[in-house]
């Protein structure tokens, strides 16, 4: 189920809720529960395949190497596109930040909504 689950997530290349890769997988085997779902999806981010995007409630595959420091998300709330980028600089930095105060963090969420370069260009003046 792990394998179906991440090459829907390949295949989309955008964000999806849960509920969006069930009914993809649905046609195949319409008894599909959201449960199944749900345990691959955490099984797949445990194994840094995907990541779970917050502020969406949604997930995506992951499209750089698996990494040990946070990735950041660049998300396009124009037309949606996520890029996905990595600071080890950045992750030790909120680090010592939190831990200034004895805070020990566990995981960091960095996503970071805006335009991408290509809405952007859309709405320049020509």
């Amino acid at each position: 189920m792990q394998a179906d689950v991440l090459a829907v997530l390949q295949r989309r290349g955008a964000p999806m809720s849960a509920y969006e890769v069930l009914d993809q997988l649905r046609d195949g085997n319409p008894r599909l529960a959201p449960p199944t779902i749900y345990r691959a999806l955490a099984a797949l981010i445990e194994s840094g395949s995907v990541h779970r995007l917050e502020s969406l409630k949604a997930f995506v595959a992951c499209r750089g190497e698996r990494h040990r420091h946070v990735p950041i998300f660049s998300i396009c709330e124009e037309c949606g596109t996520v890029e996905e980028a990595v600071s080890r600089r950045i992750t030790n930095e909120l680090s010592r930040i939190a831990g200034q105060s004895g805070f020990a963090p566990v995981r960091h969420v960095i996503e970071v909504h805006g335009q991408c370069a290509r809405c952007e260009s859309k709405e320049a003046p020509a």
